[in-house]
C-alpha cells in the first residue's frame, strides 16, 4: 500500500500577521473623556481611500464630526473623531456603539442606511439608475420628470443638485406598467430622449461648446447591494466636477441676481476661504479651509480631494461656535506635492465649489403623498407654472408613500413669499406640505427640524427604537 504525503498547513498560520502586528483594524469608543461628545478612535493598516470610507460611514450614521485628527504615515492609519448624534448629544446607546464598531471595524462597504430608502415592492437593486449632467435652466427638472412619465417610466428615487448653472441628477427608474427592470435596449432609447431634453436651448451659438456636457448614461454608482445617501452624494459631486461647475457660470449667462455684492457673494459661499501652501521640508501641500460649519462638511471636502486623486496623509478638523477650520496635508497619488500655482488655484476652486453645492438658498418644500405614476411630474409642473425654479431635489419612495424635498426660488433669483407657496397647495392636490425658509446661516445648532425628510423619518424611528430623548 502506497503512502500518500501531503503538505502540512499550520492552522495558526492565517492569524500570524494579526498576532505579530495586531488586528487589521481596531475601533475604540470613548464616552468618559469628554462631557459633550463621543470619541471614536481608529487604528488600522492604511490603504488608499480608507479615510473617505471612515468619514462616509460616520456620515451615513448621521453622526456630526466636530473635531478630527488624522495621521497615516508609515503605512498605518490612526484617526480620532469627536462625534455627536442627530440631536447634538453623545452616542450612549450601546446598540448604536456596537454598530459603529462593527461598521468601521469590518472594512466593508456595508452601511447602516443600506435599506433605509428602498421600496419594499421594488428594491433599488431591481431598478435602473441613470445619471444626467448638463446646463441648468428654469423648469429643466420639471421637463425631465415629464419626459420620464411620457416614456412609461416609474420614478422610484431621484436626487438633483444645481450649482453655477450646471445640473447633476441621479434617478432610479422602472417600467411604469409592470414595475420591472428596464431592459438595456429600451434604456438606450430613454437616454437618447433625455439627452435631447437636456440639449434644448434657445441660443444656437452655445450648442457646440455645451453639448459635450449634456449627457445621460447609466449611473456610475459603486457596485453592491447597498444604496446609501453618501454614495449618491459622492456621485453628484463627481458629476458636477466633471462639468466644471467650479469655473462659474458660462460667460453668456450671468448668475441669478440673488447676491450682487462681493460681501453677499462671500456669504452665499458660506464665508468660505481656501488657501494652499507648500511644506517643502516634508514634501506636502497644506490645504487650509475656513468656512461656516455645517453637517457633512468633512465628507464633502475629503470626498473632493480623494476624487481628484490626492492622498491625505495628515489632517486636523475643528469647529467652534458655528465656524469650521480644516487643514489637510496632501500629495498626489504618485507622491508629489502640488507644484504650480495653476494647480493650487484649481484645487481651491474645486473645494469651494464642493462646499457651495450643499448650501441652498430660498424656500424648502417638504411634501408627502401616496405614491402614484406621474406624481413628481405633476408637482414640478405646478411649481414651474407658478414661476418657481427647483435648485435641489431629493425624492424617495417609502412603501406606499412618496417623500419629496425641494429647494425652490423664483426664476429671477428673488426670494419667494412663504404665503404664496402655501397658496398653491390646492393646485398640487392631496399632499402634506411643510414650508420653511432656508438660508446660508449655518451658525445655528443642528436640530431635528433642519434635517431632510429621510433623515427626520430616520430620527423618529431611531428615537423610538433606541430610546433617544426628544428635544
Amino acid at each position: 500500500m502506497n503512502t500518500v504525503c501531503s503538505p502540512y498547513f499550520d492552522p495558526d498560520f492565517d492569524s500570524l500577521p494579526e498576532r505579530i502586528f495586531g488586528p487589521a483594524c481596531r475601533v475604540t469608543i470613548d464616552n468618559e473623556s469628554l462631557e459633550d461628545c463621543t470619541i471614536v478612535k481608529i487604528d488600522s493598516v492604511n490603504r488608499q481611500g480608507l479615510l473617505l470610507e471612515v468619514v462616509q460611514a460616520l456620515t451615513d450614521m448621521n453622526l456630526t464630526i466636530s473635531k478630527g485628527y488624522i495621521s497615516s504615515d508609515a503605512g498605518w492609519f490612526m484617526d480620532v473623531f469627536h462625534v455627536k448624534d442627530e440631536i447634538g448629544k453623545k452616542v450612549t446607546d450601546q446598540r448604536v456603539i456596537n454598530y459603529i464598531q462593527k461598521a468601521l471595524g469590518s472594512n466593508s462597504n456595508t452601511s447602516p442606511n443600506a435599506k433605509a430608502r428602498s421600496s419594499p415592492e421594488l428594491p433599488l437593486g431591481d431598478t435602473k439608475a441613470i445619471e444626467m449632467t448638463g446646463k441648468d435652466r428654469p423648469g429643466l427638472f420639471s421637463e425631465i420628470s415629464a419626459a420620464l412619465v411620457d416614456l412609461g417610466c416609474n420614478i422610484i428615487e431621484v436626487h438633483a443638485w444645481t450649482h453655477n448653472t450646471r445640473l447633476a441628477c441621479v434617478a432610479h427608474i422602472s417600467n411604469q406598467s409592470t414595475d420591472t427592470p428596464i431592459d438595456d435596449h429600451r434604456l438606450h432609447a430613454i437616454e437618447d430622449h433625455l439627452t435631447t431634453v437636456l440639449r434644448a436651448t434657445t441660443a444656437k451659438e452655445e450648442n457646440s461648446s455645451n453639448n459635450q456636457q449634456q449627457e445621460v448614461k447609466p449611473a456610475g454608482l459603486p457596485t453592491g447591494d447597498s444604496s446609501t445617501t453618501t454614495k449618491v452624494e459622492r456621485r453628484l459631486h463627481q458629476l458636477l466636477l466633471s462639468v466644471r461647475d467650479f469655473d462659474g457660470p458660462p460667460p453668456q449667462q450671468t448668475r441669478l441676481p440673488t447676491r450682487i455684492s462681493d460681501t453677499d457673494d462671500e456669504e452665499r459661499r458660506g464665508g468660505c476661504h481656501v488657501s494652499i501652501e507648500s511644506c517643502e521640508e516634508k514634501g506636502y501641500s497644506i490645504v487650509t479651509i475656513e468656512c461656516k460649519d455645517r453637517r457633512r462638511l468633512m465628507f464633502d471636502t475629503v470626498c473632493t480631494l480623494t476624487d481628484m486623486q490626492y492622498v491625505i496623509f495628515h489632517a486636523s478638523v475643528d469647529s467652534c461656535r458655528g465656524y469650521a477650520y480644516q487643514e489637510y496635508f496632501i500629495r498626489h497619488a504618485d507622491g508629489c506635492a502640488l507644484n504650480t500655482e495653476g494647480e493650487k488655484d484649481r484645487v481651491a476652486k474645486c473645494l469651494e465649489a464642493a462646499i457651495e453645492r450643499r448650501v441652498c438658498e430660498g424656500v424648502r418644500l417638504e411634501l408627502c403623498a401616496y405614491n402614484r405614476v406621474g406624481l413628481l411630474s405633476d408637482i414640478t409642473r405646478v411649481l414651474r407654472e407658478n414661476g418657481l425654479a427647483v435648485v435641489r431635489a431629493d425624492v424617495a419612495t417609502q412603501g406606499e408613500k412618496s417623500v419629496n424635498a425641494f429647494y425652490v426660488r423664483d426664476i429671477s433669483g428673488n426670494n419667494v413669499d412663504l404665503d404664496f407657496i402655501k397658496s398653491i397647495k390646492s393646485e398640487v392636490g392631496a399632499i402634506d406640505l411643510e414650508v420653511m425658509e432656508y438660508t446660508t446661516d449655518h451658525s445655528q445648532p443642528i436640530t431635528p427640524t433642519s434635517m431632510s425628510i429621510g433623515e427626520r423619518l430616520k430620527f423618529q424611528i431611531e428615537r423610538l427604537s433606541h430610546g433617544f430623548v426628544a428635544m
